[in-house]
């Protein structure tokens, strides 16, 4: 097994990892509140509080319990080239999906970073000619976010870095989750912005608490099995469902 020790993680790696957390990324994550723009129309959520609370909670019953363990076993599947294995983990996401819009979502997200992976060139550290693009872009019926986002990580390593299920809490894949839920958290602050509406210092005020509890939220999600792995939020999917035929709405999803 790879340790700490012999896995250092690169200057090229981190950066790369601090881009995939851009807001600025061309994937589309600002099109969406993921069901908060839906909490406020129904008064769930007013306030600076109440959107705290209301990201707080998401982020560990939700994105911890999910997203987060997903990437964490993609990234090592795809250093090993275990197609099978990204294929379980990507049907997961899809199938564990609970309103068409959050599936459109993740696959819509998917297809986008697999397309920016393809096209980015210039001064990038990897190979934008790497077989796993296709196989990413291949899979049905879409990539979804965690497992391309785990492909995006993956071509930061060396070969062999991530060998085993195992090595899924190897220092770099830590820092992978770290830029996953920070550029996840940083997206729906802004929306919580957009849509209470909140101040600038209110966002401020709300990141922080997201980002004093993302610790806490990545080792939960490492510390699972594939049977603990959930995606169980029935609030959000009927928030999420009703979204869909909202009259107003500033957002995708």
């Amino acid at each position: 097994m790879i340790t700490e020790r012999s896995a250092p993680i690169t200057a090229a790696a981190r950066l790369q990892l601090m881009w995939l957390a851009s807001p600025a990324l061309p994937v589309g994550g600002f099109s969406y509140s993921e069901g908060l723009e839906a909490a406020i129309d129904a008064g769930l959520v007013g306030t600076e509080a109440q959107a705290q609370a209301w990201l707080v909670d998401q982020l560990h019953l939700a994105v911890a319990r999910s997203d987060l363990a997903v990437v964490a076993r993609a990234v090592a599947a795809w250093q090993r080239h275990d197609l099978m294995r990204v294929r379980e983990l990507n049907d997961w996401v899809i199938h564990t999906r609970e309103t068409s819009e959050l599936r459109l979502q993740t696959e819509q997200m998917g297809r986008s970073l697999v397309e920016w992976l393809r096209n980015r060139g210039g001064g990038a550290q990897v190979a934008t000619d790497d077989a796993r693009l296709s196989e990413c872009a291949a899979l049905a019926p879409a990539p979804t976010w965690p497992v391309a986002f785990a492909l995006a990580v993956a071509q930061c390593l060396p070969p062999g870095s991530v060998r085993s299920c195992a090595a899924s809490t190897a220092p770099i894949v830590r820092e992978a989750l770290l830029s996953f839920t920070f550029g996840w958290a940083e997206n729906m602050v802004q929306a919580a912005i957009k849509a209470v509406p909140l101040g600038q210092s209110a966002g401020q005020r709300i990141l922080q608490a997201l980002v004093d509890d993302i610790p806490q939220a990545i080792d939960t999600a490492l510390s699972l099995s594939d049977g603990q792995r959930q995606a169980f939020t029935p609030m959000l999917a009927i928030l999420s469902a009703q979204h869909e035929s909202q009259y107003s709405r500033l957002f995708r999803s």
